[in-house]
């Protein structure tokens, strides 16, 4: 019996046939750079507008320990964020919390969800207050 993969043909880029694609791929590239950046100084300003350190949200898993406080809950949700499904959970409440600590709503919730690179600099550089842990 023939093998079906046997039969395809792949792509050879060694001879340069990639060139066409080059400046779309840096382009992408460039773009998600930029995206990033953005939510990196958004995610500081909010860290800053609730009273903690902005350069925390540069350090991987501190940044969480420190976004727990803000919204007000214990440092083991953290063990919580590294196990599949149940980080999703979490993260979606984690979420609506930090909605509610800046007084936001549901709908600021789903914002921040389905499209954080627009949600968070809002929530960074508008006039939100920080009315302390999940809006207490």
């Amino acid at each position: 019996m023939e093998c079906f993969f046997e039969n395809l043909k792949t792509c050879d880029f060694s001879n340069g046939g990639f060139l066409p694609f080059l400046p779309f791929i840096i382009m992408c590239m460039v773009f998600g750079m930029y995206i990033q950046a953005l939510q990196v100084v958004a995610i500081w300003h909010v860290f800053t507008k609730a009273g903690k350190p902005g350069w925390a949200c540069l350090i991987p898993i501190y940044d969480y320990l420190v976004a727990l406080k803000i919204i007000g809950k214990p440092w083991w949700w953290v063990i919580l964020l590294f196990i599949p499904f149940v980080n999703l959970i979490f993260l979606i409440w984690g979420y609506n919390l930090l909605s509610k600590s800046f007084g936001k709503g549901v709908d600021f919730t789903i914002g921040l969800l389905l499209l954080p690179f627009i949600f968070f600099p809002i929530l960074g550089f508008g006039k939100t207050e920080y009315n302390g842990p999940a809006g207490k």
